[in-house]
């Protein structure tokens, strides 16, 4: 078996049809079955069972795919080392982002760094904090930006704390939250949580929920024009909003205490071997060490 073979047999995994693991791979049906046959034969081992909407792999068959993830990620380890031999700050870094922060400061971030180390080939997906710290978890990252309060006991980077506030184009009194408008945008569980703990902790009536859109920046413009009430952590809110007559309420627990964001930058120490993961977490470092000071 090679690289080509674990691509196949996690396509073949992931999607649980043969036709849709084709088009993800960019061959045809017959060549990916005539090849999964070839990897039967050869290992003597029945790969999958069809059923009438997908397939279910075997007993055998599922030891194969945990032992071809295994095998991706100590190929792209052995790939990542032999490119830091060659030259210095170049190579491939794989960076988890969580989507909020990848929509409201990402795109400078990745820009002063690729000026810096244009060599560096940057490979980015953003999702909630939660899919991006199970990448990260499962090695397929370098790098895992996050927000929120995750378990890891190795190495990390914070790099703020956010207040999440209630936002309103009018005046209101929280004690009657309940009755007004409310614009909720989606966002991850972990967030969630949050916010119907504090709910929870202060009402006991539900929130009158009047809309209900995709994102930050959607309900920010929607409480801006006066519509309602918003629940958004304070780095959605520019200095141009904060001037322009929001009502800004910082969220707090009954018992005072505030409702905080952090977001954090988390690797392994061992990956900082790789020059391209030391430079880009000593960039971090500086970055959020100059905007704490300022």
């Amino acid at each position: 078996m090679n690289e080509k073979d674990w691509d196949i047999l996690l396509a073949v995994y992931e999607e649980s049809s043969i036709s849709r693991a084709a088009q993800k791979l960019f061959i045809t049906q017959p060549a990916l079955t005539y090849r999964l046959k070839l990897i039967e034969k050869q290992l003597g081992i029945k790969m999958y069972v069809k059923g009438k909407k997908h397939i279910s792999f075997t007993k055998e068959s599922r030891l194969l795919v945990e032992y071809a993830q295994k095998m991706k990620i100590e190929y792209q380890k052995l790939v990542d080392v032999l490119k830091d031999t060659k030259d210095k700050i170049s190579g491939e870094l794989r960076i988890g982002v969580s989507s909020n922060f990848a929509d409201f400061e990402l795109p400078d971030l990745l820009k002063d760094f690729h000026d810096l180390y244009p060599n560096v080939q940057l490979k980015v997906h953003t999702a909630w904090s939660t899919n991006v710290y199970k990448s990260f978890r499962e090695e397929e990252d370098h790098i895992g930006i996050v927000r929120g309060n995750y378990p890891w006991e190795g190495s990390k980077i914070l790099m703020s704390e956010d207040e999440v506030c209630i936002v309103s184009a009018n005046p209101i009194v929280i004690d009657e939250l309940p009755e007004l408008p409310s614009i909720r945008h989606l966002s991850g569980p972990d967030t969630k949580l949050i916010v119907e703990k504090w709910w929870n902790d202060r009402f006991k009536e539900p929130p009158n929920i009047s809309m209900e859109v995709g994102n930050l920046e959607t309900c920010k413009k929607l409480v801006i024009k006066g519509l309602g009430y918003g629940i958004l952590p304070m780095y959605c809110l520019e200095e141009y909003d904060l001037k322009d007559d929001l009502y800004i309420y910082p969220l707090t627990m009954s018992n005072g205490e505030p409702i905080l964001r952090k977001l954090w930058t988390f690797y392994r120490e061992e990956d900082t071997k790789l020059s391209v993961v030391k430079t880009f977490i000593d960039f971090i470092e500086e970055r959020y060490s100059v905007d704490k000071e300022a």
